[in-house]
């Protein structure tokens, strides 16, 4: 064998393990970054659920102020049909 050649061998060697310890060191960064990302989106998740139950409670607030507020219609209709029949034509 010639000097070269074992040279050629020894840097294709070297750069084959280069190579696998690069993707080694990405795939473990990659499941890191997944296992953050997931404990993100579980947090994300849980104040999703606080938001939909606070909305929730407004709709259910809302709902009884609409509900006031038609009986205080109702209350002001009756109280001007009460004025026009007091008044002298």
């Amino acid at each position: 064998m010639s000097p070269e050649f074992i040279a050629v061998i020894t840097v294709g060697i070297g750069l084959a393990v280069l190579i696998a310890g690069l993707f080694a060191w990405l795939r473990a960064d990659m499941v890191r970054l997944e296992s953050r990302i997931q404990a993100e989106f579980q947090t994300v998740r849980g104040e999703i659920a606080i938001v939909r139950g606070e909305v929730a409670e407004l709709k259910s607030e809302v709902a009884q102020l609409r509900e006031r507020m038609a009986h205080l219609e109702g209350l002001l209709d009756g109280l001007r049909e009460a004025m026009s029949l007091r008044v002298p034509s």
